[in-house]
């Protein structure tokens, strides 16, 4: 079988497993068990708990002792078993630490993922620049696929949506044993160190002012990037409770309409290698940041109605808001980190984004939701919640253009193409 060919079922199955209960499980928490939005952001801090270290740890560990297709394998099949489990968790507790244990296996998959791809298109001198993204834009496309599957079934509230990730996920994991080997890189010397030895020494990347800098705003940006994940189709499904809204096609169909986010994703990841040849990876991760200000201002300003084209443009925003960070902040990665490190280094990115960055996104969001913008009937004011949001964005963005100095070069993208 073709190698892209290969590459494009992993992207596709890697993210249909987390797409068929990541945008739902906020209307399974609240609709149907009636749990509170502060136990809900405790139970969504599990992707960023378990990002915090798992990421970087496997990729130590496919740096140095295990093939990176075996661990990713590994790492499906446990996370497919994991979910199995779910449905028969009753209280939010319990669910916190299910939910974390399932999230330890698969937050890691994502930049092992990327590294997988990367090794694999490039020992078959693939571009990867040119190549990477048609295939990881299957991986969009699969969580679209998904979200639509568990809104059309009539799972979106239900725990069917766990059952559908965890058969995918072992069905994944067995695919996995069968694609092209990714043996370590960074084999150890006897003359190694212990920061060496123990594969920690992209640790010291956080010694160099850019790439301290880049993961530091990786960190503030990872904490928008959950929001609209935890509360976009909430804050839909919830026009319901206003009655002129009651019957509208957004509240039916409230995941199809989130799904336009990932479609028009698929739209940005495309455009990507034009955008990073011509305008740099600075300027193309400031573009991110300033779309994350217009993501979350239009959806406070929109509703079912005569707003409707401001949560459409909302979600036609989100693409560029979402690939031109993520995807152009793993390619900066991989052309500024030595080849020894990469698969540890793209675990580092995660552990900002995903760890550090979506642990305080969810849990102070949850907090000053709670605190702030909770009526005492329960009804949320969303208007000021995504106001609030957006002006956080604008001041990272403000921010990232003011401090990170970054020379465009458009040789570090060329590397990829050798």
């Amino acid at each position: 079988m073709n190698i892209k060919l290969r590459l494009t079922i992993m992207s596709f199955l890697q993210f249909f497993v987390w797409g068929s209960w990541l945008i739902t499980i906020g209307v399974y928490c609240f609709q149907t068990k009636k749990w509170s939005g502060a136990e809900f952001g405790v139970i969504f801090s599990t992707l960023g708990l378990s990002s915090l270290f798992m990421p970087a740890l496997t990729g130590i560990i496919a740096d140095r002792w295990i093939n990176a297709e075996k661990l990713y394998g590994i790492l499906h099949i446990l996370y497919g078993l994991v979910f199995l489990f779910v449905p028969q968790v009753d209280n939010p507790k319990d669910l916190f630490y299910v939910i974390f244990l399932g999230m330890m296996f698969y937050m890691p998959t994502i930049s092992l993922s990327n590294s997988i791809a990367y090794n694999i298109l490039k020992t078959n001198k693939h571009d990867v620049v040119k190549e990477f993204p048609p295939i990881r834009v299957w991986g969009t496309i699969g969580f679209i696929v998904a979200m639509w599957v568990t809104n059309l079934t009539g799972n979106k509230a239900s725990a069917n949506q766990f059952y559908i990730a965890g058969v995918f996920a072992i069905v994944l994991g067995i695919y996995a044993f069968t694609l092209p080997k990714c043996p370590p890189q960074n084999l150890i010397s006897k003359n190694s160190s212990w920061l060496e030895t123990l594969g920690l020494n992209a640790f010291k990347l956080f010694a160099n002012y850019k790439m301290a800098l880049f993961f530091l705003f990786s960190m503030m940006l990872g904490a928008a990037l959950q929001l609209t994940n935890m509360y976009g189709d909430t804050f839909l499904s919830d026009f319901e409770k206003i009655p002129i809204y009651h019957d509208s096609f957004v509240i039916k169909y409230s995941t199809i309409i989130m799904s336009i986010s990932q479609i028009s994703e698929t739209l940005f990841i495309l455009a990507i290698p034009f955008f990073l040849k011509r305008f740099g990876i600075k300027n193309v991760m400031l573009i991110s940041m300033f779309a994350w200000v217009l993501r979350f201002g239009l959806f406070g300003l929109g509703n079912p109605a005569d707003g409707l084209w401001m949560i459409i443009l909302s979600c036609i925003v989100y693409g560029m808001a979402f690939d031109f960070f993520n995807i152009s902040g793993s390619l900066f990665v991989e052309t500024s980190t030595d080849a020894s490190i990469r698969s540890s280094a793209q675990g580092l990115f995660m552990m900002m984004t995903n760890g550090f960055g979506a642990i305080s996104g969810s849990l102070i969001s949850g907090y000053v939701i709670q605190k702030y913008f909770t009526l005492a009937d329960g009804f949320k004011e969303w208007k000021g919640i995504w106001l609030t949001f957006a002006v956080y964005s604008l001041v990272v963005a403000i921010l990232f253009a003011l401090l990170f100095r970054h020379k465009h070069d458009p040789k570090s993208i060329e590397q990829f193409h050798h």
